[in-house]
């Protein structure tokens, strides 16, 4: 293996950023928050609370049991090279996940040779044969955090301190737990089959030892170092996706979530073109000059996270319905 310290890497789990990463993400987010953020959303303790949460998907997938694996596992990718032989692009994808896997479910029926086989001993918690779902993970949770902060503006408005404390802790959670799908978006090998080595025909000579997931995940920078100035330095204010395409029964959010995942598969092939040239050893001098790239990925993230939440706050219209409840309480 050309990259170094590479039994280190060997024991880290095959997740998309460590623990470190995504935390530095969600902080790095919060930093690019306007001022007309709400004040309590970053206090030190909330900021702490959502830092924290970056990481809790990942403690799911060190769950031993298998209904939580199979709902869980898939949100981490979506690997783009499964999508010819589902008919279907980035810009066509149905919307609707479930809509998708009855797609799937279909075309392998009716034409199981496009599909490569699954061996069900291997497959314990059933979802070999999916190729993710991170953009629908992405776009439902902007939809529970926009619900989140509707509902809130009707407490704030109508409720009690006590309603009002709910509603906030609630969205600090969906805030924190957001985190970690758009943080897994931004390392490439989430969006591809090359997912922790080469795989099939490779006329370039990439990486093919399956260690190069946790060494980019988290034992290339706990080498070379993490800072979250040093990401913050990469960054930008927090923008309103005021640009969302708007089509009749459109997410625009899963569109953005789409193209952004294919953005980050783009970058994938120079991640390994990188590998192969020496600079992700993380020894001194060729071997880090992979971690500008890195670190790029996590300021990405963390822009991409910053615009979602702010998005998701500005337009979140006050609950009507809630609002009425509230105004007409039970006797």
């Amino acid at each position: 293996m050309r990259i170094a310290s590479c039994l280190l890497a060997a024991l880290l789990p095959a997740h998309a950023w460590d623990y470190e990463g995504h935390r530095t993400v969600n902080l790095a987010a919060l930093n690019l928050l306007p001022k007309s953020f709400p004040d309590w959303a970053r206090t030190p303790e909330t900021r702490e609370r959502i830092a924290f949460l970056s990481g809790e998907l990942d403690r799911w997938r060190n769950t031993p049991h298998s209904p939580l694996r199979h709902a869980n596992h898939p949100d981490h990718y979506f690997d783009l090279e499964d999508l010819p032989p589902l008919e279907l692009t980035l810009t066509n994808l149905p919307p609707f996940r479930y809509e998708f896997v009855a797609h799937l479910a279909r075309l392998r029926a009716t034409h199981p040779e496009r599909f490569r086989p699954v061996n069900p001993t291997n497959d314990l918690d059933r979802i070999r044969w999916l190729p993710g779902f991170l953009p629908w993970s992405i776009a439902e949770d902007f939809a529970r955090l926009k619900s989140a902060f509707s509902y809130l503006k009707a407490y704030e408005t109508s409720g009690n301190p006590t309603q009002v404390a709910n509603a906030r802790a609630n969205v600090v959670h969906l805030m924190g737990v957001m985190g970690h799908a758009v943080g897994d978006a931004t390392q490439p090998l989430h969006s591809t089959i090359h997912y922790n080595g080469w795989v099939g025909p490779n006329p370039n000579g990439y990486l093919t030892q399956r260690t190069f997931h946790a060494w980019i995940d988290g034992g290339y920078l706990r080498k070379v170092g993490l800072q979250l100035e040093d990401v913050l330095a990469r960054t930008r204010p927090a923008q309103t996706l005021r640009s969302l395409p708007d089509a009749p029964q459109e997410d625009p959010v899963f569109r953005f979530a789409c193209r952004f995942v294919g953005e980050q598969f783009e970058r994938m092939e120079p991640l390994y073109a990188m590998e192969k040239a020496g600079k992700l050893s993380g020894e001194p001098g060729l071997g880090q000059e992979g971690k500008p790239y890195l670190l790029e990925q996590l300021a990405r993230a963390a822009n991409t996270l910053a615009d979602l939440w702010l998005t998701a706050y500005e337009q979140a219209p006050p609950d009507r319905f809630l609002l009425s409840q509230l105004a007409n309480p039970l006797p």
